[in-house]
């Protein structure tokens, strides 16, 4: 089915305790990374959308109960010229997760059929086969167990400007915005038939695509870490595995079991 981004945008209100429900879901995240860590499952979470879409806002409150030893957040920018003189795919390879990890991306691949494609960074050989390149890495990286959730933040133009203007008028939010941010306004309908693509090409059986109404920051971010919670929980095993019986052994030797003093 074709994702349409109209089908986004209209921005209604979490309905509920928005504290109730973030303190829910990040419990939930904490032992799902849990599972990982346990299990020595691998993930990867990654998000693309919009500048100002709340992303940061997302992975923030998606790692807060984590565990920092066992989780990186990559937030990809431009590639570095020795990034540049390899394939676009191998600076994504170097970022994997280990088993137990989970790796968190803040923007990603999908830079070569978006900014590199609408910019004019790769050429329109290098970005339509792009599409091919995308998809067979992320069955490489299915097939070999590693999950993979991939989440697009949609916001319209009118709740983009206003969160530009508030990042202008704050000067501790004021480094969030630069040039870049409206460049890519102006050619905000370049982007859009690049998405279009985009989500046509790469919305595959194996990685499908999950969209988020982000107009409203509270609702998108229970919305995202909802699916990113859904989507992890049905890969690893939730049961913790029994314990070490060497380990039982010294518990109860060191510090007496439950029931036993």
């Amino acid at each position: 089915m074709t994702i349409d981004l109209n089908a986004y945008e209209a921005g209604d209100k979490f309905q509920g305790d928005y504290a109730d429900a973030l303190a829910a879901v990040q419990k939930r995240l904490a032992r799902i990374q849990v599972a990982h860590i346990v299990h020595k499952r691998r993930a990867v979470v990654m998000l693309e959308g919009w500048d100002a879409a709340g992303k940061g806002g997302i992975i923030q409150r998606l790692t807060a109960e984590w565990d920092p030893r066992y989780f990186e957040v990559w937030p990809i920018g431009a590639p570095t010229t020795d990034e540049k003189e390899r394939h676009f795919l191998w600076r994504f390879w170097q970022r994997l997760p280990a088993n137990g990890d989970i790796a968190v991306f803040d923007r990603s691949w999908y830079g070569r059929v978006l900014v590199e494609r609408v910019e004019g960074y790769a050429t329109e050989a290098e970005w339509k086969r792009g599409y091919d390149e995308i998809n067979e890495f992320e069955a490489r990286q299915i097939d070999s167990g590693t999950t993979l959730v991939k989440l697009f933040v949609h916001i319209t133009q009118d709740e983009q400007d206003r969160r530009f203007l508030h990042r202008f008028e704050d000067p501790w939010k004021r480094w969030k915005t630069g040039a870049e941010d409206y460049r890519n306004r102006a050619r905000r309908a370049d982007y859009l038939a690049a998405m279009a693509d985009m989500f046509a090409e790469t919305d595959t059986r194996w990685a499908p695509w999950r969209v988020i109404d982000g107009n409203n920051k509270k609702a998108a971010r229970i919305a995202a870490l909802t699916a990113i919670a859904d989507h992890l929980e049905k890969h690893v095993p939730m049961a913790p595995p029994e314990a070490d019986p060497e380990l039982i052994r010294l518990a109860k030797d060191n510090l007496g079991l439950p029931g036993e003093r």
